[in-house]
């Protein structure tokens, strides 16, 4: 999945983190500086439903508008990462390497 946060934002006017935070504290909805920034520029390590939910009233969108499948970059047992196909584009996708999230390398294979 891929985080739209800050796009579908802007196309409903909103162009700071900060006024999304006012306007989700309206809605009841207190976001700390340090998530909201992880919010607006990045992808969430995780969200509460609720909180999607009050997202969604805010900006005045629909969760499909937030979060972008990406079935792409799934792969299966087995499958070699050139294997994947991107979808609807009819071209193999570029290989992926893996990351660890807390940034250290992976083992060698």
């Amino acid at each position: 999945m891929r985080w739209n946060l800050r796009l579908t934002a802007a196309n409903k006017g909103i162009w700071k983190a900060s006024e999304l935070q006012r306007n989700l504290a309206e809605h009841g909805l207190v976001i700390s500086a340090g998530k909201m920034s992880g919010l607006w520029s990045g992808q969430p390590v995780s969200l509460k439903l609720e909180d999607l939910d009050v997202i969604c009233v805010v900006l005045g969108c629909e969760i499909g508008d937030l979060l972008i499948p990406e079935p792409g970059k799934v792969s299966r047992p087995g499958q070699k990462e050139t294997e994947r196909v991107a979808v609807g584009s009819g071209t193999t996708a570029s290989a992926v390497v893996p990351k660890r999230r807390d940034g250290r390398s992976l083992p060698p294979e």
